[in-house]
């Protein structure tokens, strides 16, 4: 089986947590290139085949830009953290409409003692949040098989870091899934080892996580009336 990621990838992502600085990234350049960004993109063209298997309509696009992959530079114009670089490495497998509409996307992270695969809509403007939370109150029962079923919870966990603190108005409060409508990001995660990140599983387990994921990401895309 293929590996990807080598403790060379890691260590040079804790070294660009101490040394974040434009003169030490210029000079690691060719580390970078050739421990992340490099084996990553060899990853996403490997994707490839098992996400067609799970949908026609997402794309794994190992582009050196413009594709899945982040840029690793950060966007400091309005943040209070002004370091220009990310500690990570992220991708997102995007859905063909995505540059579009609104569109849930499959998501992987490479970080030192914080690897996850993922898939949902993060930060989705408030139009879009009222659109999935009607869908799940019209549809509760797609929404418990998709998102609540024994065995989507023993792999994935619900993203709860960023909730409303009480239910949205125009909810009846005794409605089954009241406290999900509290969501504002609908993302389903779970985090990788590092030894599965740098090891000859990672592309069979990255294929199951797929699978996993695809009920909750159709549900997603029937609720803003995209093609799964």
């Amino acid at each position: 089986m293929t590996t990807y990621f080598t403790d060379k990838s890691l260590k040079f992502l804790r070294a660009l947590a101490r040394h974040n600085e434009r003169a030490w990234f210029q000079d690691h350049r060719d580390d970078y290139e050739t421990h992340v960004r490099e084996p990553f993109q060899r990853l996403l063209a490997d994707l490839q085949a098992p996400l067609a298997k799970v949908s026609a309509h997402y794309r794994a696009d190992p582009a050196k830009v413009g594709g899945s992959l982040f840029r690793i530079h950060r966007d400091t114009r309005f943040a209070n953290d002004k370091t220009p670089y990310k500690g990570w490495q992220g991708a997102r497998l995007l859905h063909e409409r995505s540059r579009q509409v609104p569109a849930p996307s499959f998501y992987l992270h490479l970080q030192p003692g914080n690897c996850f695969m993922g898939g949902g809509i993060w930060h989705p403007e408030l139009p879009v949040q009222r659109r999935i939370r009607q869908f799940i109150f019209d549809n509760p029962g797609g929404w418990e098989a998709a998102a609540r079923g024994p065995g989507f919870r023993r792999r994935f966990d619900l993203d709860d870091e960023d909730m409303l603190v009480r239910a949205p108005r125009g909810f009846p409060e005794d409605f089954v899934f009241i406290d999900d409508l509290r969501h504002r990001n609908f993302v389903a995660w779970r985090g990788i080892d590092d030894g599965t990140m740098l090891g000859p599983r990672l592309l069979p387990t990255l294929a199951k996580d797929l699978q996993a994921l695809a009920p909750f990401m159709d549900y997603l895309c029937a609720a803003l009336d995209l093609e799964f």
